[in-house]
């Protein structure tokens, strides 16, 4: 029991997996509520199978409807999609879809940083309770806004963009805080495994709300909305800042973090924010290129997947929200298996901890690049290209256990900035890429996706490149700059010829 694994508030639950859990369930909602409207989109605009005759004429490039009439009259295709069960969605083309999709992210970036500095300052429980509430009480809001036009839909977009932007960086001030060294893997894997469970649920308990209640569309804002309320109460009773804070916590849970971790409390009287330093640093480039590259495939995969696999492969809602989790599913257990796999590695010391994050990295952006291509050139075998999305973003699990705890690694005292600099930066990827799918996907055809699948791989790979020359899981020197200064000062002096050297402690001892 000394080592604090099992002690607890009531003797019997360890306040660090608490913390976890509660985080990786606020993750979970955020990303609920951040999801669901790619594949709520499907139900709520007019379906399109009116496509230009040319298109038509080359093969395995469009999908053919379930159902559809085989003489091929356009006239009639129109006429069915004007049928009185469409009159009330919305009439919004695919350019316009990707606008309101993108507008969360544009929101998204700017809170990344002054979140940063304020849960470094104030800590990360109320930086993140009260990001995460303001995005649900805009997420009630969602069916009315959406109802008053696609330029309010877009500003509501952006306003929920600026309360989940406060997520990462205030959890990664908790992590710092709650996770011991040889537990940070798995504790921040579990974490952020909140962002595959969110993915699985959005897809696929919409599709359910859809279908099977009362009302359609508007209920999955109200149930994700509600939701997240209940979780906000609770994150705020059982979470806290820093053990030091916790009123529950055992003394022995508390001394065994103190001495893994180093410190309990948040540094309050921290220096500066050494920003020239970290901004010339290649290991943190390297992670922010990396980060920007997987984000450029999670993004394109979380908002257009559903689209996909409605638009060209023409699955039903049920269908469409079952499948569309089946991918998240697989990346989630992928994701805890690598991170104890990744834990032991380094633990045994058979890699070192930059050798692990850097390998792992690679897997989990080249692997979903690969994964995808191979969905396109699969053409319109729904199960086939199902089975290549699971297996490509399984291996995106690998990025959990690498470049997500990567800000951990380089910095203690400045994780939370580090974090918001890499997921800020890398959120221009969400903003871009819904709407570079709407521009290059106007026919919704086979041959247009895999030209968006192309660009994903090329992205992701060559961030990996970069990530694999110039990435580090080493604690930088900039961490604790005082500490640093004086290491550097004492080297200085033993490098000095010994008359030198004579002379300073002869000095010392005058003065003394």
């Amino acid at each position: 029991m000394a080592n604090g694994r099992n002690i607890s508030w009531s003797g019997y639950v360890s306040q660090r997996w608490v913390m976890a859990v509660m985080g990786m369930m606020g993750v979970m909602i955020a990303y609920v509520m951040r999801a669901c409207l790619g594949i709520t989109l499907t139900q709520m605009v007019r379906p399109v199978v009116m496509v230009d005759e040319s298109v038509r004429s080359i093969r395995h490039e469009y999908c053919p409807m379930p159902h559809s009439s085989s003489n091929g009259n356009t006239k009639s295709n129109r006429t069915d999609i004007t049928e009185d069960k469409y009159q009330n969605r919305f009439d919004w083309d695919e350019k316009t879809q990707g606008e309101i999709l993108s507008s969360f992210y544009y929101g998204y970036i700017l809170t990344h940083l002054p979140s940063g500095v304020l849960s470094q300052r104030f800590g990360g429980k109320h930086t993140m309770g009260l990001g995460i509430l303001s995005t649900a009480v805009f997420t009630l809001m969602t069916p009315y806004v959406s109802y008053m036009g696609t330029r309010p839909l877009t500003i509501l977009r952006f306003i929920e963009g600026l309360g989940e932007g406060t997520m990462f960086p205030a959890l990664c001030t908790l992590l710092a805080q709650w996770a011991p060294p040889e537990e940070k893997g798995k504790l921040s894997t579990l974490v952020f495994a909140g962002v595959q469970i969110g993915n699985i649920f959005s897809n696929f308990l919409s599709g359910l709300i859809i279908q099977y209640i009362p009302g359609g569309w508007p209920n999955v804002f109200y149930i994700f909305g509600i939701t997240s309320l209940i979780w906000f109460v609770l994150w705020c009773m059982f979470v806290y800042d820093d053990p030091s804070s916790h009123p529950f916590i055992s003394k022995v849970e508390r001394d065994y973090l103190k001495e893994s971790i180093g410190s309990l409390e948040r540094q309050k009287d921290l220096a500066p924010t050494p920003w020239i330093t970290i901004l010339t640093s290649w290991p943190v480039w390297a992670l922010i290129i990396v980060e920007a590259g997987h984000d450029w495939g999670a993004y394109t995969i979380i908002t257009d997947l559903p689209k996909y696999m409605n638009d060209v492969l023409h699955f039903s809602i049920s269908e469409n929200g079952l499948l569309s989790s089946f991918p998240y599913i697989a990346q989630w257990v992928t994701s805890i298996l690598v991170s104890i796999l990744a834990d032991w590695l380094i633990t045994k010391r058979i890699m070192s901890v930059t050798a692990v994050r850097k390998s792992f990295a690679v897997i989990g952006n080249v692997g979903p690049g690969i994964g995808v291509i191979c969905a396109s050139f699969v053409g319109c075998n729904k199960m086939l290209a199902t089975l290549c999305f699971t297996l490509g973003l399984a291996l995106m699990g690998f990025c959990y256990p690498s470049i997500r705890v990567n800000s951990l690694d380089l910095s203690h005292n400045y994780a939370p900035t580090i974090m918001a600099l890499v997921n800020g930066i890398g959120c221009l990827s969400g903003m871009a890429t819904p709407y570079i799918v709407g521009i290059l996907t106007p026919n919704r055809t086979v041959l247009e996706w895999r030209l968006v699948f192309w660009i994903m791989m090329a992205v992701m790979t060559a961030s990996s490149v970069v990530y694999g020359i110039y990435g580090s899981g080493e604690l930088q020197p900039w961490d604790n700059l005082q500490q640093h200064c004086l290491k550097e000062n004492e080297k200085s002096k033993r490098e000095l010829p010994m008359n030198e050297r004579l002379s300073i402690i002869y000095s010392k001892s005058i003065d003394d």
